[in-house]
């Protein structure tokens, strides 16, 4: 936790920096960038925003789950923060609480050493200033992460809990349900069918966050089962089977010219590489499907392609074959280990801050 909290702080630290060098406000630009203004209209308003910018293109605040601005309306009601102020609250909370879970899960298969290399190298990635940001990223990873913990430690009704919770955080959340199902299925087969009720509940809870919202805004639309994926695909996101993204990638490799596409297009293909090491690692199964289904959603998906690593976030379970090496690299060369950490921290410090304060794209 010292670890992770020193290098999220350094991170927001380059990000004042530059934020002060260049006229802005760090807790601004941190509380009310983008998709943090959406859901601070939600928690103030409730829903019902729409805006509309063309024929086919319609933004719904029906696009994003409800529990974050739930949260942050706690918040507000119970305290003097503002909006962006208990929003940011709620993120830097979750996020301590989700590194936490990581090491809980790194260390229950692999020991304290690789569970503390797992947390710093999600605090140091490329795109962790997200986790800085009032956005939801941080509230999926904690439940999440300690979802999955339970599934290992067999705590079937914690589990399918935490999974529900998750399903009420994002749209990718049920993810999390995801994998619990596949746990459950795995144990139902293995001790045919003689399992105690705990497990029955888990499987039951865990898609019902995500479910109950999807069928809400269905109802609230008039299209029960298509009305949540007719929103998202007014935005512009959809699952076409990469398509898209391949289509986006095309053009970026022909004609790119901004630094933030190229970086994503290399983040999502190092996911790629690290789903197949984790496969090659035998991760337990519920690690294996959650990971799986959060890099499918995000190849799968078309719009906002530079949005796509922030979507890779919440999949910790791909840096643990890193985590290894580093441990094996910090026990035989342990300056070796140090230059990579270095490494690391300057890009994430300096790409965070670049992302915020300097590029122009939603993230």
């Amino acid at each position: 936790m010292g670890l992770f909290a020193t290098a999220r702080l350094t991170g927001m630290a380059a990000l004042a920096l530059l934020a002060w060098a260049g006229g802005g406000h760090p807790l601004t630009l941190l509380g009310r960038s983008w998709d943090s203004a959406w859901y601070l209209g939600i928690a103030a308003h409730g829903y019902g925003r729409t805006l509309y910018f063309g024929p086919g293109i319609v933004h719904s605040d029906l696009a994003f789950f409800p529990l974050y601005p739930a949260l942050i309306r706690v918040l507000t009601a119970l305290t003097p923060l503002s909006g962006a102020g208990a929003g940011l609250l709620v993120s830097w909370t979750a996020a301590g609480v989700a590194a936490a879970g990581i090491y809980a899960v790194g260390a229950r298969l692999h020991g304290r050493a690789v569970a503390t290399a797992l947390v710093l190298l999600w605090g140091l990635l490329p795109h962790s200033v997200v986790l800085s940001m009032a956005y939801t990223e941080p509230v999926l990873t904690a439940f999440a992460a300690w979802s999955l913990y339970a599934v290992l430690a067999g705590n079937w009704l914690w589990a399918g809990t935490l999974a529900a919770l998750a399903g009420l955080s994002r749209p990718n959340g049920f993810a999390v349900a995801l994998a619990v199902l596949a746990a459950a299925v795995h144990e139902l087969v293995r001790s045919r069918g003689r399992v105690a009720h705990r497990l029955w509940t888990g499987a039951a809870l865990a898609p019902l966050g995500w479910t109950a919202y999807v069928l809400w805004v269905g109802r609230r639309s008039g299209n029960w089962l298509g009305g949540y994926f007719d929103v998202q695909r007014l935005w512009g996101s959809r699952f076409d089977l990469g398509r898209g993204s391949l289509g986006f990638a095309r053009r970026l490799l022909l004609h790119g010219d901004r630094f933030v596409f190229p970086m994503t297009l290399v983040i999502v293909a190092a996911a790629v590489v690290l789903c197949a090491l984790l496969v090659l690692d035998r991760a337990p199964l519920p690690l294996l499907v959650y990971t799986a289904v959060l890099l499918l959603i995000t190849l799968g998906g078309s719009g906002f392609f530079e949005s796509k690593p922030r979507f890779l976030l919440p999949a910790f379970p791909l840096l643990l074959p890193l985590a290894r090496a580093l441990v094996r690299t910090a026990r035989a060369r342990p300056w070796h280990a140090t230059v990579v950490v270095a490494a690391l921290a300057g890009l994430s410090f300096s790409y965070g801050a670049y992302l915020v304060v300097v590029a122009h794209t939603p993230l």
